[in-house]
């Protein structure tokens, strides 16, 4: 199965909304209430308050701006659905060696939801390119800016589904 658009998680969709929601529902209203009450003490031009505060309402505006844009192109796509488990698609938590015999565990994420500390890697991402419908026993050689390696697949799992209950 390969994504088009924006692929994300059910979970990564609902963390972009909750960020969506507490920006729009609490940073903003907290920050706009500190611009009001600045404006009301006279001079704007040396007020720190009324200046950082208007400063941080553009922040919070283009950061809500580029949420909803995300949010509106994101195509959600639940890996427990995933027919083919057999092989290294979105949502796939992928267990990798190098020569060295040193192994890493991966999931492909969408790339608004990768944090590479923790093994979620971006669906763009080199290495996630490279892996892209790999079977277990395949190997794949990735550029990095190191140069380049080689991965073996070790294996390969998803999500399950979850049954739900009317």
């Amino acid at each position: 199965m390969k994504p088009d658009g924006n692929p994300i998680t059910p979970a990564g969709l609902a963390a972009l909304r909750a960020r969506y929601d507490r920006l729009l529902g609490t940073e903003r209203p907290q920050i706009v209430e500190v611009v009001s009450w600045a404006a009301g003490n006279g001079d704007r031009s040396e007020n720190g308050d009324y200046i950082y505060g208007r400063k941080r309402l553009r922040e919070i505006d283009r950061e809500l701006a580029r949420l909803a844009r995300r949010m509106k192109a994101a195509r959600v796509v639940d890996p427990a659905r995933q027919p083919d488990r057999n092989r290294a698609f979105f949502g796939a938590t992928v267990e990798i060696a190098d020569e060295d015999d040193a192994r890493k565990t991966l999931t492909l994420v969408g790339d608004d939801e990768q944090e590479a500390s923790s093994g979620r890697i971006g669906w763009s991402s080199p290495l996630a390119r490279a892996l892209r419908g790999a079977a277990v026993g395949d190997l794949r050689r990735v550029r990095l800016p190191g140069g380049e390696k080689e991965w073996e697949v070790i294996a390969i799992s998803y999500p399950v589904a979850s049954k739900v209950t009317a």
